[in-house]
């Protein structure tokens, strides 16, 4: 039985490189949301017990042309250090307004099970010849109907598209 929902992606970068691109503001814009998607702004206080909010706005003239919203806050770093496998980012995630403020899933045209809060683990895996892993962990919520949710949410193929993005960012 599933338990969770995994994403990951090979990269021939070193994980410092891959880890820049994931923490640099500047270097997130270019690459957060799905192929036509833009990012306007990204706050970052990266730091344990700060947060992030993250713009999305979606191609001009489809459903999604308006600015939306992430936010969430860090649980965990581990960065990448010499001698260490792998360096990870743990944090909440959830739909928010500009400020960074909780909203429900469905007023974001999300499934009205969609959970209001996920948990992620993001993994940079050192696979050594300068290729990286990087893997994007959600927990199974207690509720299957949440987790169906998400499955159906579309959030795997947007996260492939945005990591494309990313892969092109670190050439």
């Amino acid at each position: 039985m599933e338990d969770k929902i995994i994403i990951t992606r090979i990269f021939d970068a070193p994980r410092e490189k891959i880890w820049e691109a994931w923490t640099t503001p500047e270097l997130i814009k270019k690459w957060w949301g799905p192929e036509g998607f833009s990012a306007p702004s990204i706050k970052i206080d990266f730091r344990v017990g700060g947060k992030y909010i993250y713009a999305m706005r979606g191609p001009k003239g489809s459903e999604w042309d308006r600015v939306m919203y992430s936010s969430g806050i860090f649980k965990e770093i581990v960065p990448p250090s010499a001698g260490s496998g792998q360096a990870k980012i743990v944090a909440t995630d959830y739909f928010s307004d500009k400020d960074g403020n909780k909203i429900k899933p469905s007023d974001e045209g999300q499934d009205k099970n969609f959970p209001t809060e996920i948990h992620s683990t993001i993994l940079f895996e050192d696979l050594g010849n300068g290729k990286t892993m990087l893997s994007i962990i959600y927990p199974k919520p207690e509720n299957e109907a949440q987790f169906e949710a998400m499955k159906r949410s579309g959030m795997e193929e947007g996260w492939m598209s945005s990591l494309d993005k990313l892969a092109d960012v670190i050439k």
